[in-house]
């Protein structure tokens, strides 16, 4: 049965324009921007095989590659397409609201742009949200990739972008493909590290969060460990 035989009050579209969107599971707002199913399959049947595929998690939707979606019976490269581009303008509102607005006193924004950026990351991978005098983000930097250590993240190149950047604070951040947020040691270490290094030339660490998976974001400041 096609979405278009169902009740007017059970239509995803029709629902959210009554209760908005908030009120519709990740399906249902998959299934409105599909729009149409294939064969013996809803949209919202389709939406829930996508899903499906990447076990329930949208971060994971998210970082999929175009061959990855497109190789989905009934998704398609122009429906995949789609798919990507909409994932990327999330990304970039985000990014926009924090270049407009006081980045560390918007903590939510944050961490939803992390866990877009960082969450299903396979490798792990350490950035830098280079900051003005009135914490609006100036560049997010990707500095490292791989196994992050005190010794493969070098504080010399990460002084280097923030002198290169004009930047008066960061907001340092790195991802644990394990999906345990838990600060290591040696996050701990590192964290010290620079927070020194950045200090000599005027730059200060405002946090380093810890993404893992879709979790919060974990705050190394909101521990006491800055």
């Amino acid at each position: 049965m096609g979405i278009s035989d169902w009740p007017e009050g059970e239509r995803p579209r029709e629902r959210l324009l009554a209760l908005g969107p908030a009120a519709l599971s990740d399906a249902e707002l998959l299934a409105i921007y599909l729009r149409v199913g294939v064969r013996g399959k809803s949209a919202v049947d389709l939406a829930r095989e996508l899903l499906h595929r990447f076990d329930g998690r949208l971060g994971a939707l998210v970082e999929a590659s175009l061959d990855d979606l497109a190789s989905i019976s009934g998704i398609g490269m122009a429906k995949a397409a789609q798919l990507k581009a909409s994932f990327e303008l999330a990304r970039r509102a985000l990014h926009q609201e924090m270049q407009v607005r006081d980045s560390f006193t918007s903590p939510g924004r944050v961490r939803d742009w992390l866990r877009l950026k960082l969450g299903h990351r396979q490798q792990e991978v350490f950035i830098a949200l280079w900051l003005d005098a009135q914490n609006r983000l100036i560049k997010a930097d990707e500095l490292f990739t791989g196994s992050l250590t005190s010794t493969s993240v070098y504080p010399r190149e990460v002084v280097k972008a923030a002198l290169a950047n004009n930047a008066a604070a960061v907001i340092l951040a790195h991802n644990h493909p394990s999906g345990v947020a838990e600060p290591s040691s040696a996050d701990e270490m590192l964290t010290r590290n620079l927070k020194s290094a950045l200090a000599l030339v005027d730059v200060r660490v405002l946090d380093h969060f810890i993404v893992a998976g879709n979790a919060q974001p974990l705050s190394l400041a909101e521990r006491g460990l800055l």
